[in-house]
């Protein structure tokens, strides 16, 4: 076991820490051989990451599930003991678990280990637990994973099992409920059911095929995130996907991110490097001309696809991938423009997350890391400048202390979907690291050169993550004015077809995203597959329909409707896409 060092833990987390432990003797107990590594308590839970041969089935969940309330119910209480790395690596060695083994070589000689007991199991662990296992009342194994010693894909590979626990059982039976509900959610399986979107597996992981649907939904939110900038007072650019590997030196992202860049490519003999960032590029635009202080701010967008390297096993739909589209903005400004432009952008940014169905926030200003480069003046005047743009705003915020990016802090601005689940999306950044990399000036009313200051700012993170969060807060069942298809004409025989062709062509006219199910199938299985593919509104086509030049509208909100005119149908359908909701 490892965890975050501290003895005053809240109970919840230290009775999930404690079946943590129940469970790694519970797996060793069942199954001889079985090697442990490391496993934290997590937010929901905890996991344990094993080594086995023989890869765990479902039906073993229940197995340990057992054996745990067996060694819960001997009620043994956790012995905490302090060693030296010495005696816990002789112990470790002598049971064989290399991967303490491992832990513990990259500890100091002199730094004293705590072993955590509970009868004749034994870990490495700072604790704190219960006082002993039959502290443990409510708890549940949840699923199997694979995973990699120390998430490098390179190293052994491990199986993971998931798990939690709680005070309550009620607290567990509406945990699982709302697990339910998630699994229910899961955009990757509501993306293929609803035909929005897929990844390349055997010829490109981590990379995103938009397919016509999930394409039109996209065109919607670029179409109302450029309308929204314009209005913003933005700019856009366009920048290349690629630049010689010396711009990334002067960069800094040689130095502090190149783990997650790809590898170079060579080009008339050049290293090139696929962009991981758009910053670098916004700041060449700015250096094509020397800028004035009546110039600034500058505020210059960009739909920007980039390419970061994530490990194969973290790879997750759109939420973790390796190529993605940021709406990213850079704003060039004075120190005495920083806190206006900070409050413009935190209004902004609520006013479009609102637009998109999100109405809660949690909001946190991480502050100065270990490891970070510029003046205490510069961190000073930043950090001061995010909170009291906050404060104006009045805006709750945490303080997330030592969190800030390595060049400056920030703002993270996480959604809260219909779950209660929290997404990170909005950031904004202060940056003095790069103006001075690449020499970003201005011309001062002194007449005189002064480095500008340089804020990164994106709204929705990025257009796959966001996409896939939408998903998942809708359950596919998307606002009308996002929905790829608005109306579905729905013919029962073939005599409606001339009447819906004429229907098709006005709704178009109107601006209608319309479709026309004319196929030769039964009126059911075509009202079914309408339901199945989540489109808020069908309309039934009948001889009674086109005697009485009406329709018959359903709404997959509010159920049938009843017979109306194309008009009154217009109507309807307009007024849904104007509420946005």
């Amino acid at each position: 076991m490892v965890c975050r060092p501290g003895k005053e833990k809240d109970p919840l987390e230290k009775i999930r820490h404690s079946a943590a432990h129940v469970m790694a003797d519970a797996v060793q107990s069942l199954f001889p051989g079985t090697k442990v590594t490391i496993g934290p308590v997590i937010d929901d839970g905890f996991y344990y990451d094993f080594d086995r041969e023989e890869s765990f089935a479902p039906d073993d969940l229940e197995k340990i599930e057992k054996k745990m309330r067996e060694i819960i119910q001997q009620n043994l209480p956790f012995e905490e003991e302090e060693v030296s790395k010495k005696e816990a690596y002789a112990l470790f060695k002598k049971k064989g678990e290399n991967y303490k083994v491992e832990i513990l070589e990259g500890l100091s000689d002199n730094e004293k280990i705590t072993l955590y007991r509970h009868g004749p199991w034994v870990d490495l662990c700072k604790g704190p637990h219960t006082k002993s296992t039959g502290d443990i009342k409510v708890f549940k194994l949840l699923s199997i994973a694979g995973a990699y010693w120390r998430g490098d894909e390179k190293r052994d590979r491990l199986q993971r099992i998931y798990g939690t626990a709680f005070l309550t059982h009620k607290d567990l039976e509406e945990f699982l409920k709302l697990r339910k509900e998630a699994e229910d959610r899961d955009h990757r399986h509501l993306g293929k059911q609803l035909k929005l979107f897929s990844t390349l597996e055997e010829d490109g992981a981590g990379l995103v095929l938009w397919h016509p649907r999930g394409a039109h939904i996209r065109h919607i939110i670029e179409n109302y995130w450029r309308e929204a900038h314009l209005k913003g007072g933005y700019d856009f650019v366009y920048t290349p996907h690629l630049a010689r590997r010396d711009m990334w030196q002067v960069s800094g992202h040689l130095d502090f991110y190149q783990d997650s860049m790809f590898s170079p490519m060579k080009i008339d003999e050049v290293d090139y490097q696929l962009k991981p960032m758009n910053c670098p590029f916004h700041i060449k635009i700015y250096k094509t001309d020397l800028r004035s202080y009546r110039d600034l701010p500058l505020r210059w967008a960009e739909l920007g696809t980039v390419y970061r390297y994530e490990r194969s096993g973290v790879l997750h739909g759109l939420f973790r991938v390796r190529g993605f589209t940021q709406d990213d903005a850079h704003i060039f400004c004075t120190p005495g423009q920083l806190e206006g432009e900070i409050q413009e952008i935190l209004k902004f940014t609520i006013s479009m997350l609102s637009t998109f169905g999100f109405k809660e926030y949690g909001i946190f200003l991480s502050t100065r890391p270990e490891k970070s480069v510029g003046s205490d003046e510069h961190w000073e005047l930043a950090t001061n400048a995010l909170k009291q743009a906050l404060e104006q705003q009045g805006l709750s915020y945490e303080i997330d202390p030592g969190e800030g990016v390595f060049y400056g802090p920030k703002i993270d601005i996480k959604i809260r979907d219909v779950l209660g689940r929290l997404w990170q999306c909005s950031t904004i950044q202060v940056d003095f690291n790069l103006p001075e990399r690449f020499d970003v000036d201005y011309v001062a009313e002194d007449g005189q050169r002064h480095r500008a200051i340089m804020i990164h700012r994106a709204l929705l993170g990025s257009l796959e993550r966001f996409f896939g969060v939408l998903i998942e807060h809708y359950a596919g069942i998307f606002p009308v004015w996002l929905s790829p298809v608005q109306l579905r004409l729905i013919t029962i025989t073939d005599a409606q077809i001339d009447y819906a062709n004429k229907l098709l062509k006005a709704f178009q006219s109107s601006g209608i995203r319309v479709e026309l199910d004319q196929r030769p199938e039964k009126l059911g299985f075509k009202i079914r597959e309408s339901e199945l593919e989540k489109i808020p509104f069908m309309a039934i086509l009948g001889k009674n329909e086109v005697e009485n030049k009406v329709l018959s509208l359903r709404s997959k909100k509010n159920g049938d409707l009843g017979k109306m005119t194309f008009e009154k149908t217009l109507e309807i359908i307009h007024a849904a896409i104007q509420s946005k909701q």
